[in-house]
């Protein structure tokens, strides 16, 4: 049972409909499936416009930076993505300023007003929405209303791999939002997407930048129902079976749903001694703080057939993560917490009693909090 935020598992459903023959993508053929993904995904992103690209999300997240920032970037670094956007920076020599938090603490938006106003040089703000190295969630909201009142013309640009798919995500205010296939959308890795606004539409034709990872003559090419260069097609297949599925069960049923089953868990992971991790935490993963973290991903994976992940850097050894993203079945997240309330009695931690997925279920089936 694969329960790691990301990669997600791959549904059968999927896996049938990428196991189709190989279909060229300079065909009318791949041109209608692209058209009809195309129109899906620009529905969820609530954007105007959208890219798709063969890439994982760090591509995504590269391009933005090179092709949005023009003058300086402002970095929220509150973990291992946040640290991403900086890193990408340094690469292409990117004049940029970063506010630096531990990964369990989301940025102060009065933070970010206070360096916007002091840096004129700032044309683009980089965020995660959800920053899955600790399960936090940024206010990105609040942040991107207030900034465009004082600079409209400052690019919010919100990484949301790990929000898409499981909250609707606001982009009133946001100029760019990336996603990745391997998370909500339970694709293999390899597929990325960005919806852009059209004032970063006017930005990325006002100084085009880079080659294949050039957003404006890849834009160009997709409006037209094509790709610049050679399309990930079985992704991009598996991408339309998964968002007319999702659209199907009804976007907001899932979101719904999610919200429920990550709130159940926390407070079932509470009621068995577990404290929250993040002090703001997302819904895309439930994380917990735990000295035994090894020992109990161990057992979960050789004795319960669990697979959850673990911390990073320096969280490693000292954090649970348990996903909510995709389509997890109700037995499933019941399991997890079940199986985590058993290895605690092997740990002789605490004795089992059977109150997490008691819990949980109250909870989850019966709306009891």
């Amino acid at each position: 049972m694969l329960l790691t935020p990301g990669p997600t598992p791959v549904p059968e459903f999927i896996r049938k409909a990428m196991s189709e023959l190989t279909i060229h993508h300079r065909t009318k053929e791949f041109e209608l499936i692209f058209e009809n993904t195309r129109k899906l995904l620009l529905e969820i992103l609530d954007m105007p416009e959208a890219i798709i690209l063969a890439s994982t999300g760090t591509g995504a997240m590269e391009a933005c930076v090179t092709n949005l920032t023009h003058k300086k970037a402002l970095v929220i670094n509150s973990g291992k993505f946040g640290q991403r956007f900086t890193k990408i920076c340094e690469a292409f020599n990117i004049s940029h300023i970063e506010i630096k938090n531990e990964w369990n603490t989301a940025v102060k938006v009065e933070d970010v007003i206070e360096i916007i106003k002091q840096d004129k040089d700032i044309d683009a703000i980089y965020i995660q929405i959800c920053e899955s190295a600790g399960g936090l969630r940024h206010p990105y909201e609040q942040i991107a209303k207030e900034v465009k009142k004082i600079n409209k013309n400052i690019m919010i640009i919100a990484d949301g791999i790990t929000a898409i798919g499981v909250e609707r995500v606001n982009s009133s205010n946001l100029d760019a939002i990336i996603t990745g296939s391997q998370k909500a959308f339970m694709l293999p890795p390899g597929l990325s997407m960005i919806g852009l606004s059209l004032e970063a539409v006017k930005k990325l034709k006002a100084k085009p930048s880079g080659y294949y990872l050039n957003l404006a003559s890849e834009l160009k090419k997709q409006k037209t129902n094509t790709t610049a260069y050679t399309a990930a097609t079985t992704l991009i297949i598996g991408l339309k079976h998964m968002l007319e599925h999702m659209k199907n069960i009804g976007f907001e049923n899932i979101y719904k749903k999610t919200k429920l089953r990550a709130n159940a868990t926390r407070k079932a992971l509470i009621e068995i001694g577990f404290d929250i991790y993040p002090k703001t935490p997302a819904d895309a993963m439930t994380t917990v703080y735990t000295e035994y973290s090894n020992e109990i991903r161990k057992i979960l994976k050789t004795k319960y057939n669990v697979s959850i992940a673990g911390g990073q850097d320096h969280l490693k050894g000292l954090i649970l993560r348990i996903n909510h993203m995709g389509l997890v079945e109700d037995f499933e997240a019941s399991w997890i917490v079940n199986a985590i309330e058993l290895t605690l009695d092997e740990l002789q931690i605490r004795t089992f009693d059977g109150q997490a997925n008691k819990i949980f279920s109250n909870i989850m089936f019966k709306g009891k909090v």
